[in-house]
């Protein structure tokens, strides 16, 4: 593989090019499943607003994109970046291209300001390399909008991962979690 170069972009910043090339990343892994990526509403899940993008070359091999949004936490509200779409191309895997995006995304949503916890959830098989960059599963009830938008809730079990972020970071409050909102 070429040089990586990971950059940070956000959202509305996003070329024509940049739209076309995430497109053909996303579409090869989930069009037969999911149908054709929608940048403003990727399969049904809330949009991102910075998105971290790795390159080799005129390719795009990677990307994860988070948004910030303030969530109630039992009688806590807290502010996080919601992570989605953590893909990694075929060709990229197994050389640390998703820890390297996820170290850029941890900085890039600490120097956003204000961020207390990076949040997302994944598939369990997906858990051990998140745990491999710094996040920590959590067991809660999850309250959010569904991808087809209905009101939906999500017994604990399922994998929620979080990463706590800034200078003084605290422990993650108990109660259940209501995403305000469509999940990432």
């Amino acid at each position: 593989m070429t040089t990586l170069v990971i950059d940070s972009v956000p959202h509305g910043r996003l070329t024509t090019n940049d739209v076309a090339r995430l497109r053909e990343l996303f579409d090869a892994e989930y069009s037969a499943e999911f149908g054709a990526w929608d940048p403003d509403q990727p399969y049904g899940y809330a949009p991102h607003d910075h998105h971290l993008i790795a390159r080799a070359g005129d390719e795009i091999v990677g990307h994860v994109g988070w948004a910030r949004r303030t969530i109630g936490v039992g009688a806590a509200e807290v502010m996080v970046a919601g992570v989605g779409g953590v893909l990694i191309s075929p060709r990229a895997r197994g050389q640390r291209v998703g820890a390297r995006l996820l170290t850029h995304a941890a900085a890039s949503m600490t120097d956003a300001g204000g961020i207390e916890f990076g949040y997302l959830g994944c598939r369990e098989e997906v858990v051990s390399f998140y745990e491999s960059c710094g996040w920590r599963r959590i067991s809660a009830v999850e309250h959010s909008i569904d991808r087809t938008g209905r009101p939906a809730t999500q017994p604990p079990g399922p994998p929620i991962l979080t990463l706590a972020l800034g200078p003084n970071p605290r422990t993650w409050p108990a109660g259940s979690i209501d995403l305000g909102g469509r999940a990432w």
